[in-house]
Formats: structure tokens, sequence, C-alpha cells
């Protein structure tokens, strides 16, 4: 999360890592993760030989990729869960880290027996995927990061972190505030909906502030250029235009991507168009089959 997260917060110049949503009807699954029992939420429909399994961004919960189950869960098996600490899931432990989070991935894989899996995360879910992905060779075919990876590669400087550090702060003192007004200054488009702005801001406001700022904080020493290398996979990315994704990292490394563009909406291209969303999603499981470079 190291570099997306600095980024998303500093120079848009907020974290581009709320989102929207209500929470979806589920059932919850108990499972172990660094020995704390937490009780991850999760809805689990559809059939097929492929699982698609959505992963939300920061202060969210898995309501908001209700459109995504309702369109591919006739063709395949679809799970999308709430993070611990987010939604209806459990927060009884201290670790909020990538890692961490990419081990509760691994074990709604595990316990739900999935296979042929394409993971799917927003904003600061894309490194928890990714690490899942590591995590599981065996049953991960794909991830795709959605609205995220928008600067891979590019190197910190001194006064970005003094910056980020500065923004933590913020947010730790007056949370309901600050994390609300970065959203509202950056993270919309122009023809972003009122409804979705009201309702992305209502989810904002009311998410746990000390669970929020501890996930920004504890996934801040992501290497994602080098977290690449190891997954030997294609980056997917579903990505919206608000903000450019700077290329340069992934061709100087020669790492293989698919960039597909939502255009016209903000952080949040699966709920502002879902249409266009599902059909570039359509995209990337074609590519699978036949896979193309850029």
């Amino acid at each position: 999360m190291k570099l997306s997260l600095r980024f998303l917060l500093l120079l848009i110049p907020a974290s581009a890592i709320f989102s929207c949503g209500h929470p979806a009807p589920a059932t919850s699954v108990k499972t172990s993760v660094h020995d704390d029992k937490v009780n991850i939420a999760y809805t689990d429909t559809g059939k097929g030989d492929t699982t698609l399994l959505f992963v939300h961004g920061w202060a969210l919960n898995r309501g908001y990729w209700s459109d995504q189950i309702n369109h591919f869960s006739n063709k395949y098996r679809v799970v999308a869960i709430d993070l611990p600490g987010f939604g209806e899931s459990s927060k009884n432990r201290a670790d909020w880290s990538t890692t961490a989070y990419s081990h509760d991935i691994d074990s709604v894989i595990g316990q739900l027996k999935l296979h042929n899996v394409i993971l799917i995360g927003h904003s600061m879910a894309g490194d928890i995927v990714l690490q899942s992905a590591i995590n599981n060779p065996k049953n991960v075919i794909a991830f795709v990061g959605v609205d995220n990876f928008k600067h891979v590669g590019k190197q910190e400087t001194p006064a970005d972190k003094k910056n980020f550090t500065a923004a933590i702060t913020l947010l730790k003192n007056n949370f309901k505030i600050i994390a609300p007004d970065y959203f509202n200054q950056a993270l919309f488009s122009k023809t972003t909906d009122t409804a979705i702005r009201k309702r992305i801001l209502n989810d904002v406001a009311h998410a746990d502030s000390t669970v929020a700022v501890a996930a920004m904080e504890q996934g801040d020493n992501f290497n994602e250029l080098a977290k690449l290398r190891a997954a030997d996979l294609k980056l997917y990315l579903i990505n919206s235009d608000y903000q450019p994704t700077d290329t340069t990292g992934l061709v100087k490394d020669k790492i293989p991507y698919l960039l597909l563009t939502v255009h016209g909406t903000g952080h949040f291209p699966m709920v502002e168009d879902a249409a266009d969303f599902n059909k570039q999603l359509e995209r990337v499981i074609t590519d699978l089959k036949s896979p193309k470079l850029k």
C-alpha cells in the first residue's frame, strides 16, 4: 500500500481509498488469522469453475459490489467480503497491515475451497489481493486492481513522507471532518451522481476511525514493484481517468499489464458506471483466455 496510499493521500490531495455501499445480506465464516479469531462477513452466490472474489477498499464494505454480484453470478461463483474492521466483520485484533489482510483473503479461499480465483481489489485492496495472489499460486489465476497501481515505481521524497505523517495526524485528531473533506475535494468527477456522493461521504464519516487510520499507517511499507515481480502474473487494471495512470514504472520494469479505462467517473467506477465497469471486467476474463500484453 506504500505508494498507492501515500500518493492518493498526498497528490490528490486526499486518500483515494474510501468507497461506498451498504452491507449486502450475507453469512459469516469464522476463521483464524494470526491466532486471532475474527468473523469475516461474506456473500457467496452463483456457481461455476471460476470464482470472482471482490475485496473492497478503505473505510467501506462489500455492499458496493452489488452490481457486479448481480451481473456475474449467472456465469461464475461470486464472493464478496467485508474486511475485518469494516462492514459486518469483527475488529478483535490490532494488526491491520497488508499482510494481515491478505491472510484474511487466504482464509476465505481455503475455507470456502475456492479454485480458479480471480481476485478483484478496489483502491487499498489492490495491494491486499496482490499479496494474496502471491500467497495462493495454486488457487489464484489472476488479480485485478480497481483504480489503483497508478504510480508504480515512483520514489517518495522526504517531503512526501513528512506530508503523509502530517495527514495521518489530522485524521487521528478529527477523522469525521478531515476524511470526508478529502473525499469531497478529490475523489469525485464533475459528473458523479449526487446520491452517490452523499452515500460515500456518509460511509466514510461512519467508518471506525481507529481501524481506518491504523490500516493506512500499517499498510505503508508495501513495495508494489517488488511484489508485482514476485507475483509473476499479468497486472490487470480497471481504472478511472479522473486521475491518470502512470505506466512508466511498469514498462521500465517489464511488468506485463493490461490497462482498461472507465471514462468520466471518479474513484468508484464500479458504482458510478457499473455497466461499463462490468464490460471491462468481462474483457479481463476474455484476455485470460487469449492474453495480450497491453
